[in-house]
């Protein structure tokens, strides 16, 4: 039996665990299946108190709380006791049930107990682990995300976590993104039994509808009539859309887009609402670590709930702490955003920059865009992800908590990086909540920005101030920019180094960074980040950060698997770029494809993918 993680997405993974020589993927359902209640046949996999074989993969439980099983296969995920019973019994209690599963097959139930869970998981490899008390933990939303977050930090990423009882489809996209595999039919069959039908985004008993919303095969056969639907023709629905939306789920993870179906999905559930604040709040790191810092497809910010997701704080946090301006730049400039993504592309930044660019010195002009969700955006990091790729509602009102997080920045940004002068050209309504921030700002921006009015006042003000100011030139500005980016990738220490005594090259936004005809690096609108040649790789080889380490024994030929890496930097994040190391010489540079921590700790599965090798 082996489970593998094949896609990632935050927490959120597509797995397929190999069981019976067979493959099922998850996230997926257990269908209960015993001699009064049979799976549906397009069940992947099964889960019974049956002691019988089926033709699909079963996991087998116990008859009683605390009764052994008598018939175990090899191969099989055996369970001796319930997977329910109350969470809140003695520590003693919760010990004496976790003796008689000590030596079930790679399965361990463990009791939603802080109190017991360093017992339950000390020496244990069990391969899936089973949430007895699931049901009752997620009404303490707190809890519940404290255990399942702590669960998965202790198994670590190629383990399984099954939550009994646990999900319907409006909560499936939120429990995996938490990290959860398995959920299982028990909430389906406990809501026909009340005349309940499950959709994704409520739930409805049959005497709240005047007409059957969905088309599912057991629906469309009562053609419209709800009040005839029994529990049979309810169970069968309910059947269906907890698998259409578990493969909702499964897509929305494989395009990199589970946040989104999450932030959709708790609409309906003040509960649901509540663990995912309390994740983004209190469990940054460990949505951080696990969340890719390169995506292509856009980040679909329409929610409060947008503000607050790992990338965005991410790219915050490190405009703050790592980024570094350009060092001759004197003027800073103000910006909105534009709709079109990278800004420089829009027809409203054109207009700015075409202003900018026929004033009297415009390398000395530092452009920052002022927007929601992201905050604050230099110009040079306008092709990195997520500044690359989000899409918001554009309404003209900016809401309270956007304000808030605007100002935080704009306060932190200011306090770390220092202009001489500061031109304010924005909207009134971003105006009113950021001038009092701005020492001595100058605006010029009458109404609209892109006004004839607003944008011959930019020209005016930029041909008057920049005159003030020593040239800076062009390669300088663009070298000094390739800097500023090197310094948000991977720290200033770093940048400084991979930069040094070097020329950039090629026309914005694809650009290389030269040194003595040697290309160290290439700058691509795609990426948006510094992809290194093995000879940028060698130049910063001995910087401490982004490595992985690989065997003596082990052959570079094309991607580096997990089973060949011997240590790696647990700074690592998917999408990384990582230098490759063999007996402490550089011999590979690629992109990461685990975090740092996962490829110590998985034995399957790519970890880097190569781009140059010795």
């Amino acid at each position: 039996m082996q489970f593998s993680v094949k896609n990632r997405d935050g927490p959120a993974r597509i797995g397929e665990l190999l069981i019976e020589n067979k493959r099922v993927t998850t996230p997926n359902i257990l269908f209960v299946n015993t001699s009064k209640k049979k799976a549906p046949n397009f069940s992947d996999i099964l889960i019974t108190n049956d002691k019988h074989k089926r033709k699909k993969p079963t996991i087998r439980i116990g008859n009683s709380a605390f009764s052994s099983l008598t018939h175990k296969g090899k191969g099989e995920l055996s369970v001796d006791n319930y997977l329910i019973y109350p969470k809140d019994v003695s520590k003693e209690l919760h010990l004496s049930s976790i003796e008689y599963n000590k030596k079930t097959y790679e399965c361990c139930l463990i009791p939603a107990n802080k109190e017991v869970i360093s017992d339950v998981l000390k020496n244990n490899d069990a391969l899936l682990f089973v949430v007895v008390n699931a049901l009752q933990l997620l009404s303490q939303q707190s809890k519940f995300v404290e255990f399942i977050t702590e669960l998965r930090e202790i198994i670590g990423y190629q383990r399984m976590i099954y939550t009994p009882c646990v999900g319907c489809p409006s909560s499936f996209a939120l429990l995996a993104y938490i990290g959860v595999d398995f959920f299982d039919s028990i909430s389906a069959i406990i809501a026909a039994r009340n005349e309940i039908l499950l959709f994704p985004t409520r739930s409805l008993n049959k005497n709240e509808l005047n007409e059957i919303p969905c088309s599912c095969p057991s629906c469309s056969k009562m053609k419209g009539k709800v009040s005839e639907m029994g529990y049979l023709q309810i169970l069968n629905h309910n059947y269906f859309a907890i698998l259409d939306e578990i493969k909702q789920v499964r897509n929305a993870i494989a395009l990199g887009n589970i946040r989104e179906l999450v932030e959709t999905r708790i609409r309906s559930d003040p509960s649901l609402a509540s663990i995912l604040k309390i994740l983004d709040f209190k469990y940054y790191n460990f949505l951080e670590e696990r969340t890719p810092v390169v995506r292509k497809n856009k980040l679909i910010a329409t929610s409060k709930e947008s503000l607050f997701r790992p990338e965005i704080k991410r790219f915050q946090e490190r405009v703050i702490k790592r980024y570094q301006k350009p060092k001759d730049v004197e003027i800073l400039l103000f910006l909105p955003c534009s709709a079109k993504k990278p800004y420089s592309f829009s027809k409203s930044h054109r207009l700015f920059r075409d202003r900018i660019f026929n004033s009297k010195n415009p390398h000395i002009v530092h452009e920052v865009i002022i927007t929601s969700p992201l905050g604050i955006v230099p110009r040079e990091l306008e092709l990195t992800y997520p500044a690359s790729v989000y899409d918001i509602a554009v309404t003209g009102r900016w809401g309270e908590d956007e304000k808030k997080m605007i100002r935080n920045l704009l306060k932190n940004y200011l306090e770390i990086n220092v202009y001489d002068k500061k031109i304010l050209h924005v909207s009134s309504n971003i105006q009113d909540f950021v001038i009092d921030l701005i020492e001595n700002p100058v605006v010029t921006c009458v109404e609209n920005p892109t006004s004839k009015e607003s944008l011959d006042e930019l020209s005016n003000v930029l041909k008057k101030m920049t005159s003030n100011y020593h040239i800076v030139k062009s390669s300088k500005r663009v070298y000094e920019n390739m800097e500023a980016l090197a310094s948000y990738q991977f720290g200033g220490i770093i940048a400084e180094k991979l930069l040094k005594n070097c020329k950039i090259k090629g026309k914005y936004p694809y650009q290389k960074i030269i040194d003595d005809n040697k290309q160290l690096g290439m700058l691509t609108k795609e990426r948006g980040l510094i992809s290194l040649t093995m000879e940028g790789a060698i130049k910063i080889a001995n910087s401490g950060k982004y490595w992985v380490e690989i065997y003596d024994d082990f052959t570079l030929k094309g991607s580096v698997f997990a089973p060949g890496i011997k240590d790696a930097d647990e700074s690592i994040r998917i999408g990384d770029e990582v230098i490759v190391l063999k007996n402490n010489t550089t011999c590979g540079v690629g992109v990461a494809q685990m975090n740092g921590i996962e490829m110590k700790e998985t034995k399957r599965g790519e970890a880097v993918k190569i781009r140059h090798r010795t």
